[in-house]
C-alpha cells in the first residue's frame, strides 16, 4: 500500500484516513499493525482496533490524521491532524500527541503543524480549525498561540480525564486568518 505523505526537515507525516484504517486492519498481520501504528503493546492495538470496529466516521463526520515519523529512524513518535472533521460544515477539530516525553519540548509539534494546517485549509478546504486544550496544558496553549489560533472561550467540565471532569479552553483559526499570516 502506498501512503500519502507530507515532509518536513525532521519528519515524514503519513496520512491516515478511514480507508487506510480499513486496509491496515483487514490486510496487515497483527505484528505489522503494531509496527505500523508505532504501538508499544498489543493492548494499544486492541484499543485502536475497537475504535475502528465501532466506526470512526459517519455520514457527515470523518477524520484525517498524520503519523509523525522521524526521518532518520523511521520511528512513529505520535500523530497530528483532524480527528473530528465536520465535512458539511467545513470545520474540524485538531488534535496531536507525542508518544513519549523524550520528544517533547523539541519543536516537533511546531514543525508538524505547519504542513498539517496548510493541508487542512488548502486540500480539505476547511474554513475553521478548532482545538480544545486543558487549562493546565501550557505547552499546547503556547503551540496554538504560536500558530495564531485565537482563544474563543472556556468550556466548563468539558472532558473526562484522569477520572474527573476537566475544563477546556477553545481555540480556533479561520482560513482568512491563516492566509493573512
Amino acid at each position: 500500500m502506498v501512503f500519502d505523505e507530507l515532509k518536513t526537515k525532521r519528519l515524514t507525516l503519513r496520512k491516515l484516513t478511514p480507508e487506510v484504517y480499513r486496509e491496515v486492519f483487514e490486510k496487515f498481520t497483527e505484528e505489522e499493525q503494531v509496527k505500523f501504528f508505532g504501538f508499544k503493546s498489543e493492548d494499544e492495538l486492541f484499543t485502536e482496533e475497537a475504535k475502528y470496529r465501532q466506526g470512526l466516521s459517519t455520514f457527515n463526520k470523518s477524520f484525517v490524521l498524520f503519523h509523525l515519523i522521524l526521518n532518520d529512524t523511521k520511528e512513529v513518535i505520535g500523530w497530528c491532524g483532524f480527528h473530528t472533521w465536520y465535512t458539511s460544515h467545513f470545520r474540524a477539530e485538531m488534535g496531536y500527541v507525542l508518544n513519549s516525553e523524550e520528544y517533547m519540548n523539541k519543536g516537533i509539534m511546531t514543525e508538524a503543524l505547519v504542513p498539517v494546517l496548510e493541508y487542512g485549509f488548502k486540500i480539505m478546504d476547511l474554513h475553521r480549525i478548532e482545538a480544545f486544550v486543558g487549562t493546565g496544558n501550557s505547552a499546547s496553549l503556547t503551540l496554538l498561540e504560536k500558530h495564531k489560533f485565537k482563544k474563543e472561550g472556556h468550556l466548563r467540565e468539558h472532558y473526562f480525564k484522569n477520572n474527573k471532569m476537566e475544563d477546556s479552553i477553545l481555540f480556533a483559526l479561520l482560513k482568512s486568518e491563516y492566509e493573512g499570516k
